[in-house]
């Protein structure tokens, strides 16, 4: 099953949660732009808070403990054996977030709306100002269901393996840093800006392009694939867009916000 699902064929799904992921980093709040309108039946879901713990040594955007992820989701209505449908504005960083976190605690049924709510409303589908109060779910947070990586492993995979970096490239050279007290990139990784994975209305490519893209970089057959970004959001778009390509991937969710919160680890550039 793929990992997206579309407009037509979400309005025609039943059953499923939906929830509204829409966030910019350093941006105003989502929930702002989720009052004026979203899909209808959509709850919102608070990236900083349902999706991440607290920013500290473990990065910007830290894997949040499992019974507080538990927590989160049963609030917002979800459950284990019922669909889970995320979205964004557009492009799917913030929904990719949403979808890889709720299958590493171990939902089997996760897809983003391709194009987000951008692209239900180009096709003239309605939205709601209303804020639904869904039942409480019972989804049971089971940690592992997809590959993680910490700053070990992303050393190692950088040198043996393929380590993408999900930043803008400039970033990943070191000319600029907006965000983080270091610039540069782990010694070894590649640079795979996220936004090369969705074409300029925010779909994601077709997985034969998607495919040839990551083949180009190194991510070929039997080769052992990890993303990270500056604090694990844009780099599970990275691993979101590996997955429509057919391409295993693993996240390292501390990312550059973890990598440099300890001096001794090295840092390239250029």
């Amino acid at each position: 099953m793929s990992p997206l699902i579309t407009p037509a064929d979400l309005a025609e799904l039943d059953g499923a949660a939906i929830l509204d992921v829409r966030w910019t980093l350093g941006g105003p709040p989502g929930i702002e732009e989720y009052r004026q309108g979203h899909v209808p039946g959509a709850v919102f879901c608070d990236l900083n808070a349902d999706l991440a713990a607290p920013p500290g040594p473990g990065g910007r955007h830290p894997l949040p403990e499992a019974e507080r992820f538990q927590s989160s989701m049963r609030r917002l209505g979800v459950s284990g054996s019922r669909p889970v449908v995320v979205y964004d504005g557009a492009d799917s960083t913030a929904a990719a977030r949403a979808w890889w976190t709720l299958r590493y605690f171990g939902h089997p049924d996760v897809r983003v709306l391709d194009g987000g709510l951008r692209a239900w409303t180009t096709e003239g589908r309605p939205v709601s100002a209303d804020v639904p109060q869904p039942p409480p779910g019972d989804f049971t947070a089971r940690p592992g269901g997809m590959p993680l990586l910490d700053a070990d492993g992303a050393a190692e995979l950088a040198a043996d393996g393929i380590l993408l970096d999900a930043r803008a490239a400039e970033r990943y050279r070191g000319e600029v840093e907006p965000i983080d007290p270091v610039a540069g990139h782990v010694p070894g990784a590649i640079s795979a800006p996220t936004w090369e994975n969705v074409d300029p209305a925010g779909r994601f490519h077709l997985p034969e392009f998607l495919r040839e893209r990551f083949n180009t970089l190194g991510a070929v057959p039997g080769m052992e694939v990890g993303a990270y970004c500056g604090s694990g959001v844009t780099a599970a778009h990275q691993v979101l867009a590996l997955e429509v390509a057919g391409i295993p991937a693993a996240l390292y969710v501390g990312s550059w916000s973890h990598w440099v919160a300890d001096p001794s680890r090295p840092v390239a550039t250029g």
